[in-house]
């Protein structure tokens, strides 16, 4: 009678953490893969959730979900998410990591300097082709290049992708010869030379935020996975990833 009863008390427990856990759908920014995910992965295992990722850039993610596209968590650039909050497509805002700009250029190219304004200005002129992206780094970079006087004198040169990871996927194949992106998408890719973050006098940082879809209900689980991103022990993986916590 004792065995049998503690037979019925372990499928008991099995079957309520069964039902304890929960499937979780996010959209990401490409710029936050490697850090998000060491954090995802201790979160799986220590809450027995499940969480899928879908990963695109900023302005692709963006458009997923003005066409009405569905998920649990959408976690892209602050400025993005503040207009996906205005139409009515996303409720809440929660920071999480912040991102300034970097440079980069593929393996073999001369290492340009980029310690000064002036620097980075003479390394893009020397650039047969430069790129960098249509979302929220590469918006500030098309300022920046007007600023120091380099848009006319670049007109033609300039590629400029969806996404830094579409970047530096230009400068594997040698399609451009200097990079721009957050940092973090251009830290540890095979082929390439990352050059370090914009000197302080022309840095920018991107602000990359968690908002929740306004027509979802209240979920445990979507808020303990909000809430471990924001965990003081997520910070070492965001800081690995060339960012700092939000």
């Amino acid at each position: 009678m004792m065995r049998r009863c503690s037979i019925v008390f372990a499928i008991t427990l099995l079957m309520a953490s069964t039902a304890a856990a929960d499937d979780i759908k996010v959209l990401a920014a490409n710029a936050i893969k490697e850090g998000y995910a060491e954090i995802v992965g201790q979160f799986e295992k220590s809450s027995g959730h499940k969480v899928t990722t879908v990963f695109a850039g900023t302005v692709a993610a963006s458009k997923r979900v003005q066409d009405g596209e569905i998920f649990d968590m959408v976690i892209i650039g602050s400025e993005n998410i503040d207009q996906l909050i205005k139409s009515g497509h996303l409720a809440d805002r929660v920071d999480f990591a912040k991102s300034g700009v970097g440079m980069a250029v593929r393996v073999g190219v001369e290492k340009p300097d980029i310690g000064s304004a002036e620097a980075v200005k003479a390394a893009v002129l020397a650039s047969k082709t430069v790129a960098y992206s249509a979302g929220p780094s590469g918006a500030y970079v098309g300022e920046l290049m007007k600023r120091l006087g380099l848009a006319s004198q670049i007109e033609g040169r300039v590629q400029q992708p969806t996404s830094g990871s579409e970047v530096a996927v230009l400068l594997q194949k040698g399609e451009v010869d200097l990079g721009f992106g957050q940092v973090s998408e251009f830290l540890s890719v095979p082929g390439l030379v990352n050059l370090g973050p914009l000197p302080t006098a022309i840095q920018n940082f991107t602000i990359y935020a968690v908002g929740v879809p306004a027509s979802l209900v209240k979920s445990d689980a979507r808020q303990a996975l909000i809430a471990a991103l924001k965990a003081p022990a997520a910070a070492a993986a965001i800081r690995k990833m060339g960012m700092d916590p939000g």
